[in-house]
């Protein structure tokens, strides 16, 4: 019998798609958006940047559109990569050797 495990990086994937589909607006978020959003999430920069947007303003902007009950649970002075990585009380792979923590807010690591 040959078991499959999840790697690391499977799992957190895993929790933020999981996380993202439950905030969902609609069947097009939770099925095309979540999972595009939870595998840039294990990138190593900002989320806006992992996901081609030019700054943290358009990064808003997709995810009020998507996830419009997250967006607003949102507090304005975190980052969403922090914001969606505490909800799931895990760290994001790029966080432990970010150099930008001051921007972020003091997250404590």
């Amino acid at each position: 019998m040959t078991q499959s495990y999840m790697s690391a990086n499977e799992v957190l994937e895993a929790k933020v798609k999981l996380l993202l589909e439950f905030f969902s607006i609609d069947d097009y978020a939770k099925q095309i958006i979540a999972p595009r959003v939870a595998k840039a999430s294990l990138e190593m920069n900002h989320l806006y940047q992992d996901l081609g947007f030019a700054n943290r303003v358009e990064m808003g902007r997709f995810m009020n559109q998507y996830f419009p009950r997250l967006s607003m649970m949102k507090p304005k002075e975190t980052l969403w990569k922090k914001y969606i990585y505490d909800l799931i009380n895990e760290t994001a792979p790029a966080c432990a050797d970010c150099n930008d923590q001051v921007t972020c807010f003091k997250c404590q690591i």
